[in-house]
Formats: C-alpha cells, structure tokens, sequence
C-alpha cells in the first residue's frame, strides 16, 4: 500500500462514519416506527426483531474497526440483545487489511527514531497478522530473540472517539428495543476498555503483570514485552510459537483435556488470586505448544482489573448457588453492583447464573454444554431471562458485569470446540481455596505496582 493509497484509506474511514452515522440513525428510526406499526397491528416481535437486527448489521457493516469489537463483545452476552441481533453481530469481521511498507517504515521511525532498523537484525515489512487496532510484523532482535512488533494504526485515537459516539446510538436503539435492560453501564464500561486498548504502554504493563501471575506455572507462557523497543504505539515482545488450537480438535480425549485444564489455570488464577481478567478469551488468542501441550496466552490489550471485594464476591455467589443460601445470593448480587432487587428479578438473575456456573457447581466429569448442542449453549437460559425481565425488569446491567459474563461465555466456547470432558468443579475449588478479601487485596496491590499498571483515579 503506498502513500496515496494510505491517505486515501484515512479520507475512506472519514467517509464510513459519515455512513454509518447516517445508517444507525436510519436504523433507529426504522426500529421506532417499526415498533409502533407492530404494536398497534399486533405484529410477531421475533420478525420485527430479524428485521431491524439486519437494519442494524446494513449500518454497521461499511465501519470495520474497534466498533466491531464492542458489537462482538455485546453479540456474547445471551442475555443482553435478542438473538436475533446477537446472531447478525456475532457475523461482523473486526479484521482490517494490513497497512503497507510506507506506514510501516514512517511509524517505525516515528517511535524508535531514523536509525530504528539497526535494533533489527531482520524486520518483516510485510504483516503477519492484522487486527481491528493495529497490525504484528515478526522481526528478529540484534541479540538474536525472535519478536513481535505491534503496530498502531494512524489516527486510532480519532476512530475511537468516533466509534464510542456510534456506539452510544447503537446502544439506544438496543434500549428502545429491550427497554427491560439498562445499558447504560454497558456504554460505560465498553468505552474504557475501547481507549485502554490505545495505550500500549498499559498493554505492556499487563503482559508484565500476567507474566508475574502464571510464569511459576510452567502450562501457560507470556510474551516477554520489550521496553527499549515499546512505545505508546508500538509494542515490541518476544515471539512465542505454538499451533493454532482448533489443530487439536482431533487429537485424543486425554490431550485435549489438557489443552482445556491449562486454559482452566490461565483464566481463573489471574482472577481468583488477583482479581484480574483477560476480557478477550476466543480462540485466536491462544496457541498451543505441541511437544507438552502447554499453552501460549497472547493480546493483552482487553485485561479488566476489579476491585478484590467484587471478586470475592463472584466466589461468593457460587458458593451462594451451591448452598441455596438466598440471602447470600441477595448480598452477592448487590457486591456484583445490581441494585433495587425485588424477588422477581433475583429469581431470573439466578436462572442466568446457575447456567454460567453450572459447570463447576456441578461436581462430575463432564462437558461444559452437558449434552447440548453448541448451538444451542446458553440459549434456552437466555431466553427465559429475556422473558422474565419484560415481565419483572427493567434491570441497569453493572459494568463488572459485561466482561465476566462474556469472559465466561468465550471461555466456554474454547472448551466446547474442543469438546473438553473435565470436573471443572474440583478445578475452580483448587483455585478458590483460602480466597479472602484482605489478603486478595495486599497480593493485588503488589502485583500491580511491581508491574507498573496504572491504576484508574
């Protein structure tokens, strides 16, 4: 791609979110009239539904950026849009075309200065991977390590800014839909982690953290980020090999079991120890290490930090389910930051929450869907939950809640395609046990200081 080529592109995505501002807000007043036709005339809600679900998929489809993500992120919580609009979001592709040699050589430049080449012994020019916020060339240090280079996009922060207000109108026309849920704190928190995934200093900053967190495991590895070569946008790292996980899916029961305990340890440890998350878990972000089956965890720019009273609070409610303790219920959803429960509303929370940990309250081996057809994982819970918040609802979705929920749903996804047999029960109390809210805290606060994440005001 040359000069003009780059400057058209930048001219282009202008252009693009003039469309899809003009798109959305057709789309939303397609929905209202819709909406109104269909009550009066007593119309189907699943055709209106489909409809205005691909109205939605028409708007948003020309923009292929970080507002893909959040439609994606948003697409993997059942119990926040239809399933009609999960399944059109669910479609969009986050994937951009890779820039070429020119921006490559001028960001370089532009973050490591003229003489950038000689840190290098070799530098791909040509990308090896391409992402909705930047693009990773391999690269070959003058020591001798094999690296990766993530390179920003131009003018990201600009297309965040403008993402975040396309979001906004996406997010209102969700709400004249399903007015039942409050997606306000969704907006919230899907618009901190969009500008978190600028700074890849903080990026840097948690692969440290994680690298800290499970490099005793000896299962799961972390890039090595390296800070001479690190800037805000660019971020350098060690190159970690390993096969892609779905090249596993026929190996035997016992390998892909495995495959799924290291996955187990690298989501829940983080968390359980030091109340932190990997928001992104899908299968593009791991690869496997074929001699021990050990796992490499990649992209560190979607990590959640939680305050260690929610995280406790989160064991709380399985514990909560497990005793069929309704208070502890209560007291637990009111740490998730739901509030004004009545009964109605914590019966259909729990209809949700049962299915989520119903793999580790339930002490068996077995699958993570239990006998149900992938397809049809969560749905039925979801449609339920959805039934009983237009009856009971509305209920303000915390922001705590967005990233678990489709954490847990993306985790439970990468088992699936492996089709994982596991007492994932037995798994989660191993991880859980001695977890307390003080000494959660102290081990937070050490980790996050001795990695240098900063820490929101």
């Amino acid at each position: 791609m040359n000069d003009r080529e780059e400057r058209s592109r930048l001219s282009g995505r202008v252009g693009r979110y003039a469309r899809v501002g003009a798109g959305l807000g057709g789309a939303a007043a397609g929905v209202a009239a819709r909406r109104l036709v269909g009550a009066v005339a007593g119309g189907d809600a699943s055709a209106l539904n489909q409809r205005d679900a691909e109205a939605l998929k028409s708007a948003l489809g020309g923009l292929k950026g970080p507002l893909m993500k959040a439609a994606q992120i948003m697409a993997t919580v059942p119990d926040l849009l239809p399933p009609e609009f999960a399944e059109e979001l669910g479609s969009l592709q986050s994937a951009a075309p890779p820039m070429g040699p020119g921006f490559v050589r001028r960001r370089m430049a532009a973050e490591l200065g003229p003489a950038w080449k000689g840190e290098f012994r070799e530098f791909e020019q040509e990308a090896a991977a391409a992402a909705s916020l930047g693009q990773v060339h391999r690269a070959t240090h003058k020591d001798g390590r094999a690296l990766a280079c993530k390179l920003q996009y131009p003018d990201m922060r600009s297309a965040i800014d403008a993402d975040i207000d396309q979001l906004k109108l996406a997010l209102s026309i969700f709400k004249r839909i399903e007015p039942s849920i409050d997606t306000s704190a969704v907006q919230e928190e899907l618009t901190e982690r969009l500008r978190e995934e600028l700074d890849y200093k903080r990026e840097a900053a948690h692969m440290r953290l994680y690298r800290s967190i499970l490099g005793d495991t000896g299962t799961v590895h972390v890039p090595e980020p390296i800070e001479a070569l690190s800037t805000g946008r660019l971020l350098t790292m060690t190159w970690i090999s390993g096969d892609k996980l779905l090249a596993f899916k026929g190996r035997s029961q016992e390998e892909r079991n495995t495959i799924a305990v290291n996955l187990f340890h690298a989501w829940w440890r983080p968390f359980t120890r030091h109340a932190v998350i990997h928001g992104d878990p899908h299968l593009g972000n791991y690869t496997v290490r074929p001699d021990d089956l050990s796992i490499n965890l990649l992209d560190y720019g979607c990590v959640r930090v939680f305050d260690a009273k929610f995280a406790t609070g989160v064991v709380d409610l399985y514990r909560a389910i497990r005793a069929d303790d309704r208070d502890a219920i209560v007291a637990a959803y009111e740490v998730w930051g739901f509030k004004g429960l009545s009964n109605d509303l914590i019966e259909t929370l729990s209809v949700w929450a049962k299915f989520i940990y119903g793999p580790i309250l339930d002490d068996r081996t077995r699958t993570v869907a239990d006998g149900i057809a992938p397809a049809e994982y969560g749905r039925r819970e979801a449609f339920e939950v959805r039934e009983r918040l237009k009856k009971y609802g509305p209920v303000t979705i915390p922001r705590e809640f967005v990233l678990m929920d489709r954490a847990a749903i993306g985790l439970g996804s990468v088992f699936l395609h492996l089709d994982a047999e596991l007492n994932f029960h037995r798994l989660f109390e191993a991880e859980i046990e001695g977890v307390e809210e003080t000494a959660l805290r102290e081990r937070q606060a050490r980790a996050l200081a001795d990695a240098e994440v900063p820490i929101a005001a």
